[in-house]
């Protein structure tokens, strides 16, 4: 029996209601959060991803302005910027939207956003914080992988958690995230020794490596909870049609399109031995705006005592 699917659309919509009622409440105390996104150039992918966190913004009653400085300009003039938004009282957030033209220094520019306005969640201060469970501002995409497991009602605590991948933005985190909600963690890598047998002890498995469908059926323990954060683009017509060979719909858009998006894990082996599984695309990716505006609403809340 195909496992329970978990529509990150709808828990995206449940966390954004109750954030429209969070700032409404604010409103109530002349508080309005307030997000400022700095979108460097004309990349048609981070354009869309701007225009898509200024329409949440909207659609909860959050301030927000973008800011647009041309692909030539140099870190100075963006650290420009961003102190310029630090300084403002009207703005709770700042977001800068990467990748950052080459000859700019990305790290100094993320650097320079005060760790209490840095809803990425991404400041060496903010980490800290989170690795000794002070409150903080939370990278967005593993606090909405916890979000996806409490609002399905998936129990966490006391539960074995693998996850694969060791980045800062995704794995790194949510390993952290995990263990304050009393799991057992266990993180995996390139150099992992025997990573099949490691997977199929996780009662929820988490995949953030960045390779399509590399996670398999001998991975996944009949039953467990799987996340699958991956999203690749994949364009071989034969590795579509062979990870897709049970779903005509996926297959006739990527005939249409010529691309498909797919996960870090096999999405028929998923569907078939996980208890409960995210879809790619409409599982994780939803989440991360909504926990960008979570952020906004916390740091808005934070910063005003």
């Amino acid at each position: 029996m195909p496992g329970r699917v978990l529509k990150g659309n709808e828990i995206r919509d449940q966390i954004l209601a109750d954030l429209g009622g969070e700032v409404a409440r604010l409103a109530g105390k002349n508080i309005r959060p307030g997000l400022a996104a700095v979108l460097v150039g004309d990349d048609p992918a981070s354009q869309i991803y701007v225009r898509n966190k200024i329409e949440a913004c909207g659609r909860i009653g959050l301030f927000s302005e973008t800011i647009r400085p041309s692909a030539e300009s140099t870190t100075e003039e963006i650290l420009a910027i961003v102190q310029g938004l630090n300084e403002r009282d009207d703005i709770d957030g700042i977001l800068v939207q990467l990748p950052l033209s080459d000859h700019v220094d990305e790290n100094k520019v993320l650097l320079a956003i005060r760790p209490e306005k840095d809803v990425d969640g991404f400041h060496p201060m903010n980490v800290g914080k989170l690795a000794t469970g002070q409150p903080t501002l939370t990278p967005c995409t593993p606090t909405g992988l916890i979000e996806i497991l409490k609002r399905s009602d998936i129990p966490i605590e006391g539960k074995s958690a693998v996850i694969v991948g060791r980045s800062n933005i995704v794995g790194k985190p949510v390993a952290l995230l995990l263990l304050a909600e009393h799991a057992t963690v266990t993180i995996c890598h390139s150099r992992t020794q025997d990573l099949v047998a490691v997977c199929r002890e996780a009662d929820i498995l988490v995949a953030a490596i960045g390779r399509p469908a590399m996670i398999t059926h001998e991975f996944i323990r009949p039953g467990a909870t799987v996340l699958d954060v991956g999203i690749n683009r994949v364009s071989d017509a034969a590795v579509v049609e062979q990870l897709f060979a049970n779903t005509p719909k996926r297959l006739a858009r990527f005939r249409e399109k010529g691309s498909a998006v797919v996960g870090d894990v096999h999405p028929e082996h998923m569907r078939e031995l996980a208890g409960a599984y995210t879809p790619v695309p409409g599982g994780v990716g939803p989440l991360t705006i909504a926990m960008l505006m979570s952020n906004t609403v916390k740091a808005a809340r934070l910063r005003r005592g």
